[in-house]
């Protein structure tokens, strides 16, 4: 669905984007995490033909952003991070007036505003005037305008950016759903979390090259080099974390109060014999868990290095 092949943007001497290569099937709900000024607005741009790339191709459900740029428009929906809105209008009528840009006209018109509006859940603001619309809110409408075409391709810059927490858990809600419609979708945060439950893949861009890319599960095993266990037993503490730093599958203990901390020698994954030893050795156990990784781990253990 989307194919980039070494997408290059300079200004100058910056080079916003450095031979950006990825490739996205029908379904993907692709998480572009990096910091601000990072790269991602460049290239999403590039991908919905509103900015041309200095070098490099990207292709939209098979047509070239060079040669077909107004079939990728209506294959494409994009949302900015921030968009200008019409002040006078109402809801209903600020998404008739875009989806009559589409030419979607008549009785359809009327019908395919209800149907995103309740989408997004903003049915009950129909009639609101969109000055009077919070932030959130805003977005969401926002997000409607962009689904009105119903483009197969989504691509959504910092569609949480501004909003509160109520609001941002909310949004993600919506990509969530959105993600079960089977469209492709780009979404970019530099707030990982965000992004953590919503995509099946991940890219990590950094100073305008895209470090990593691949699945969430993937991106997480790449960045965990070791796995941390987080033990407690119900007494003896330091005997256990004895215990434990002689055995073989352990490079390393320490204790964080009552909490033990085993590092497990690199790529090692089966350590339920670590928990058998220790009932056998007649400690309870009350506590036995691996130490969870997520997005903002992976990001800063595997952009280590190359932020400077």
């Amino acid at each position: 669905m989307i194919e980039t092949i070494k997408l290059t943007k300079m200004y100058g001497s910056l080079i916003a984007a450095n031979e950006i290569s990825l490739k996205l099937s029908e379904g993907d709900v692709f998480g572009f995490i990096g910091p601000n000024g990072s790269g991602k607005t460049t290239t999403m741009r590039m991908i919905a033909t509103l900015l041309a790339p200095d070098y490099g191709e990207a292709y939209v459900c098979g047509q070239s952003i060079y040669t077909n740029p107004q079939e990728i428009r209506r294959l494409v929906g994009y949302m900015p991070d921030f968009f200008g809105v019409y002040d006078d209008m109402t809801v209903i009528e600020y998404l008739e007036f875009f989806a009559s840009t589409y030419r979607i006209n008549g009785p359809a018109r009327r019908k395919v505003c209800e149907e995103k509006l309740e989408l997004v859940d903003m049915s009950f603001k129909r009639d609101a005037m969109v000055s009077q619309l919070s932030r959130g809110q805003t977005q969401r409408v926002g997000l409607a305008r962009t689904l009105l075409h119903e483009p197969q391709v989504l691509l959504l810059d910092e569609p949480a950016s501004g909003l509160d927490p109520r609001a941002r858990i909310e949004m993600r809600n919506l990509l969530k759903r959105l993600g079960q419609l089977n469209k492709t979708v780009i979404v970019s945060s530099h707030i990982l979390p965000e992004l953590a439950d919503v995509c099946t893949r991940v890219g990590m861009i950094e100073k305008g090259i895209l470090i990593v890319d691949g699945y969430v599960e993937e991106v997480m095993q790449k960045a965990r080099q070791a796995i941390l266990l987080f033990i407690r037993v119900k007494d003896r503490h330091e005997q256990a974390a004895q215990l434990l730093e002689q055995h073989d599958l352990v490079s390393n203990v320490e204790m964080r109060s009552d909490t033990i901390v085993a590092t497990l020698k690199d790529r090692l994954c089966d350590y339920s014999v670590l928990n058998s030893a220790l009932i056998e050795a007649g400690f309870q156990v009350k506590q036995f868990r691996e130490e969870d990784v997520n997005l903002e781990i992976a990001f800063m253990e595997l952009t280590k290095g190359k932020q400077q």
